[in-house]
């Protein structure tokens, strides 16, 4: 007789418990690998670009479906040698002077802003929240490592050429994962995130266009030094919104503010101005098709982002609150709750038997409702 044995309710309980130690050691892990996940999520990213620039070829250039996927992909790699080109070759000098003179130009505008009394109070609490925060480890580590930083950024660019090259064999290996009642719903919800991210980065393009030259025109009018490199700054610094203009915009101010005070109020009417029109008239055009997320959303969310994953984390927080949002109206408001959102037209990854589908295929397409 088996007097310590545990009871059906005993053995139920502990399988439960079981279950969250699981979970909870998952978590932990994954959040310990955070970089490597964020480098993941960042070279899927890259690979929907790079179908997307594919796409491009193939619907406007009229180039064959063989050859558009590797077009796209040279495109891709073309765009990383002119950026590349563009700080390393083009505005050598301009971003050498951010990169030597940045630590004296932050001094020199605090000291600027320190002059009033509320604006010594925002330089003190901007300095002590700096100090311990997450983001000031991170950017001490990209400056003492730069062969990391590199590495990283090489690893991203391979992960996203290997992604894009066979998208559909990892998204069939993630269905796999999941209950097949479940399979339609995730697979539905997988391909609505593809397209809304593609909406995005279209989108973001454009944001990041506008407001670089924009910066840059106005900066030079202003008298700025390096207007050029820092209207640059400007316009990748778009991709992580409010935050990163935020950012962007204090070099520019330092800079202006060696050159008298005209320049640094011309620079600050610029930012402002561009601000503005950014905010009012541009943002609300361009992404009238893609998720429409509350700025104070945006905002907590991107800073929530780059405090669980560090810096990293912070150039992909917008791209990662755009997958959230949509999984949210997906899987929560249309699958749980019924509501009537529709679908992107797909073809389907997996057939009746659960076989794969070829994309290329005779499948017919998964109806939008």
């Amino acid at each position: 007789m088996n007097r310590l044995a545990p009871d059906e309710a005993d053995a139920r309980f502990m399988r439960r418990v079981l279950y969250v130690l699981v979970i909870v050691g998952i978590a932990a892990a994954l959040l310990k690998a955070g970089n490597l996940l964020i480098l993941a999520f960042g070279s899927m990213l890259g690979a929907i670009a790079i179908h997307a620039i594919a796409d491009l070829w193939r619907d406007h250039v009229r180039v064959p479906e063989r050859a558009a996927l590797p077009l796209g992909m040279a495109t891709a790699l073309g765009i990383v040698v002119f950026l590349a080109w563009l700080f390393g070759v083009q505005f050598r000098e301009q971003v050498n002077v951010l990169v030597t003179r940045l630590p004296g130009l932050l001094d020199q505008l605090a000291a600027w802003a320190s002059q009033s009394p509320v604006g010594a109070k925002i330089v003190d609490a901007v300095r002590q929240a700096y100090a311990g925060s997450q983001a000031a480890r991170d950017v001490g580590g990209l400056v003492t490592g730069a062969g990391e930083l590199l590495l990283n950024c090489i690893l991203l660019l391979v992960g996203a050429l290997f992604f894009a090259a066979d998208p559909g064999i990892y998204q069939r290996g993630f269905l796999f994962l999941m209950p097949p009642s479940k399979r339609p719903a995730i697979e539905d919800a997988l391909f609505d995130v593809g397209s809304t991210l593609r909406l995005w980065l279209r989108s973001s393009l454009i944001l990041m266009t506008t407001m670089g030259v924009l910066i840059g025109v106005g900066l030079w009018i202003s008298g700025v030094p390096s207007a050029a490199a820092l209207g640059l700054l400007a316009g990748l610094s778009e991709f992580i919104p409010y935050v990163g203009p935020t950012a962007a915009m204090v070099p520019a101010l330092g800079l202006a503010a060696t050159q008298g005070n005209g320049p640094l109020i011309g620079a600050l009417v610029t930012y402002a101005v561009v601000r503005l029109i950014q905010t009012n008239f541009i943002t609300p055009y361009v992404q009238a098709r893609v998720v429409s997320i509350p700025p104070a959303i945006t905002v907590f969310a991107i800073i929530g982002i780059g405090v669980i994953f560090g810096i990293f984390g912070l150039f992909f927080s917008a791209a990662l609150l755009v997958v959230i949002f949509t999984l949210v109206r997906s899987l929560y408001l249309r699958e749980v709750l019924g509501e009537d959102i529709p679908r992107s037209r797909h073809q389907t990854l997996l057939g009746p038997d659960l076989t794969p589908v070829d994309p290329d295929g005779d499948e017919s397409p998964r109806e939008s409702r």
